[in-house]
């Protein structure tokens, strides 16, 4: 390659240093370090879709309750374990008003963001029952998840449910659920990375699957309300945000002050378990724990030493949001729109330049633009085009480590900034150019 916009050899000198056995397979961290290295040596801005990071001021709402709450001296008391009560009234009428699910308070558990509520949702789901030491990933997904697992000792499978959408995923889970050694399944809706939707349909699928064989389902709901083809949002209103929920007892929702608040910062979210499960005693956990029930352990074994509670300012914080957001004064929804828009012009640069968008329908109609989509190039692997594309200061990773069966890459919006669409055309110009196909 001959005058790319960042200096080629500088490139290779970079991710030689990182000693990464294929560059493909690098994580998020690793690409986010390889790309702010090259920016600081260089001098040259990067495009940077790597990492889902919002990209737009937090709520106000929640920001005004948590300096409130710190001037009134909150930063000097532990939080209560069970977490904030206020927060936990908050978030069963949250999960009420939008998803139309009725769950009990006491099963709505702060935790230091959804990364630590799935890491103690995989902890005491394998902890359960003897010989049920294995996560089912409905993928793609979030990569750092199966990280989690290796950090734990447990085991993991996936498949792609791309390639068993409708009625087909119903053999798919068959197939494995079967085997008797799945603890728990974990998809996001919508998804990362692919911005697919799973249906009722689908979900009613999941849910009886999950009733079957008596398996538990951890449910990401890090974009909750994100699918913007529809008007999600609007508290005690059809239609409402599908859930797994609605066709099964055996589930826990993780919903993430992150994205749909834009409150990633201060590591703050709830996990929701159903009232059946809360209440579930297993053999595994009062072997274990000399007691308890999921919820209990869940609470004060795990969590309590993970972190013995969450952020007491950051729990007033979100109660404030859900709060506001259930009383119809604060329409979180139409804030975050902005990603669907910059994700259509995109999009569209992408593919005026020779590339296509690889998750690009949604069964029979086209996906939603929102926080991410995903993008491929004619005649090359996901490695090859996230390596190909950093020498033109664009940063992605590659499906690849998403669990994805497809070649390509995950791009995310949220990084972009008004002057960088002509930048990225420019560069995307270029790069055909290198590789053979001119516009």
């Amino acid at each position: 390659m001959k005058n790319t916009p960042v200096d080629f050899n500088t490139v290779r000198r970079v991710i030689a240093e990182y000693n990464l056995p294929d560059f493909g397979k690098a994580t998020i961290r690793e690409v986010v370090a390889i790309a702010s290295q090259l920016e600081a040596e260089t001098g040259t801005e990067f495009i940077r879709m790597e990492m889902g990071v919002p990209g737009l001021p937090p709520a106000a709402v929640g920001v005004e309750a948590e300096i409130r709450a710190l001037q009134n001296g909150i930063a000097g008391v532990y939080p209560n374990i069970n977490g904030l009560p206020e927060l936990k009234t908050a978030a069963a009428g949250f999960v009420k008003a939008f998803t139309d699910i009725d769950v009990s308070q006491e099963g709505c558990v702060p935790v230091s963001g959804s990364m630590q509520g799935t890491f103690a949702s995989f902890l005491v789901c394998c902890q359960c029952r003897k010989g049920r030491d294995t996560v089912l990933f409905i993928d793609p997904g979030f990569p750092v998840q199966k990280q989690q697992i290796t950090v734990m000792g447990y085991k993991y499978l996936s498949f792609d449910v791309y390639e068993h959408r409708g009625e087909s995923l119903r053999d798919a889970l068959d197939r494995f659920l079967a085997q008797g050694n799945i603890a728990a399944m974990i998809f996001s809706n919508p998804n990362n990375p692919s911005w697919i939707c799973l249906n009722d349909e689908e979900l009613k699928i999941i849910g009886e699957a999950a009733n079957r064989y008596d398996v538990i389902v951890i449910e990401d709901l890090a974009y909750f309300a994100m699918d913007f083809r529809k008007e999600l949002g609007k508290p005690f209103r059809q239609p409402f945000q599908p859930t797994v929920a609605r066709y099964t007892d055996n589930y826990i929702m993780q919903i993430s002050g992150s994205k749909i608040f834009s409150y990633a910062g201060q590591r703050i979210a709830v996990a929701v378990i159903s009232d059946k499960l809360y209440h579930r005693k297993f053999d595994g956990l009062t072997q274990r724990y000399n007691g308890g029930t999921f919820g209990t352990v869940y609470i004060h074994r795990v969590l309590y030493a993970l972190s013995s509670g969450t952020s007491h300012s950051a729990q007033f914080a979100l109660a404030a949001m859900f709060k506001a957001a259930i009383d119809g004064k604060f329409d979180f929804v139409e804030d975050v729109k902005e990603y669907g828009l910059r994700a259509a012009k995109m999009k569209k640069i992408f593919i005026d330049n020779g590339f296509n968008i690889v998750y690009d329908t949604d069964l029979d109609e086209p996906v939603a633009d929102g926080f991410y989509f995903t993008i491929a190039y004619p005649g090359m692997t996901g490695g090859e085009l996230m390596e190909n594309l950093i020498y033109y200061g664009i940063s992605a990773i590659s499906l690849s480590t998403t669990g994805s069966c497809q070649e390509g890459l995950r791009a995310c919006t949220s990084f972009i900034k008004p002057h960088q669409y002509a930048l990225l055309e420019e560069r995307l110009k270029g790069f055909s150019s290198e590789f053979g196909i001119e516009k």
